[in-house]
């Protein structure tokens, strides 16, 4: 058995299963599913694409500190007075059960990683969240008015409170409907490679 990562592959042959290849991860195995007909070299080609797939999936969702810098910029310039400053913009595996921190005298900002993956909504009100924090220190009415500023505010607290929920009392661990994978990438075959 193969390794992914920090994760086992699995392979899963299907008679039932002619034309498509899917692989999606749950929990600490990649499982990668195909036509019960191919060839072992057919097999390692599939294997090789879909792990490169899941990679640029995982790519995709988690930018890097330049976006992220160039990111806060935006919604800065877009939701927020001219008065909001920003030292550097950072992600963090430093962050405990924050979801991001600002060092208001440097006007630093940390973006806990376990945002990565999340809807760019959501870090995007973290993000702004963090950058008002440059301009007030605590949690109070006008901080509140002008992290309100960006739309997706309330939609965002809900959703991280439920998130926040869910890790703390262990729903995180498996999908509530195995039937629907926390990722999955799902191709139908070429024909040349049949």
């Amino acid at each position: 058995m193969s390794q992914w990562r920090d994760k086992r592959v699995e392979i899963r042959r299907s008679t039932k299963r002619r034309r498509t290849v899917s692989a999606r991860i749950e929990g600490d195995t990649v499982i990668i599913m195909m036509p019960a007909h191919l060839s072992a070299r057919q097999e390692q080609t599939w294997v090789d694409t879909m792990l490169a797939r899941l990679e640029a999936a995982e790519v995709r969702r988690r930018p890097s500190d330049e976006e992220l810098m160039d990111r806060a910029r935006d919604l800065a310039e877009k939701y927020l007075p001219k008065t909001v400053r920003i030292g550097s913009v950072q992600w963090s595996d430093q962050q405990g059960r924050r979801w991001g921190s600002c060092t208001v005298d440097s006007a630093d900002i940390r973006i806990s990683t376990r945002l990565r993956g999340m809807p760019r909504w959501v870090i995007d009100y973290v993000l702004v969240h963090e950058l008002a924090h440059t301009i007030f220190k605590g949690h109070h009415e006008q901080f509140w008015a002008l992290v309100s500023s960006f739309p997706h505010t309330e939609r965002a607290r809900g959703f991280l409170a439920g998130v926040d929920y869910a890790q703390r009392h262990g729903l995180d661990k498996e999908p509530l409907d195995a039937e629907q994978p926390e990722d999955e990438c799902s191709p139908v075959m070429n024909p040349a490679t049949e």
